[in-house]
């Protein structure tokens, strides 16, 4: 291996750890918030999506307390 290889190598890993440490940095401050705004918006979203299935359910379901059964499957 060449010295010129070696010093490269030596500069380039603590550039480059250098660099994902600021782009850390950047995230956190400046866009963490907002991604986890727009998170918590989706996930609100999909749960009122779930919950408008269990109100047609609840609402399609046998007036009298029968429960209804699945098929048994052989084992």
């Amino acid at each position: 291996m060449s010295t010129t290889f070696s010093a490269l190598v030596w500069w380039i890993i603590p550039i480059t750890a250098l660099i994902g440490v600021l782009g850390y940095v950047l995230w956190v401050t400046k866009f963490q918030e907002r991604f986890e705004n727009e998170t918590t918006r989706s996930v609100t979203q999909f749960q009122r999506f779930q919950s408008s299935f269990r109100e047609a359910q609840e609402n399609v379901a046998p007036e009298n307390d029968e429960k209804i059964e699945s098929p048994e499957k052989d084992a």
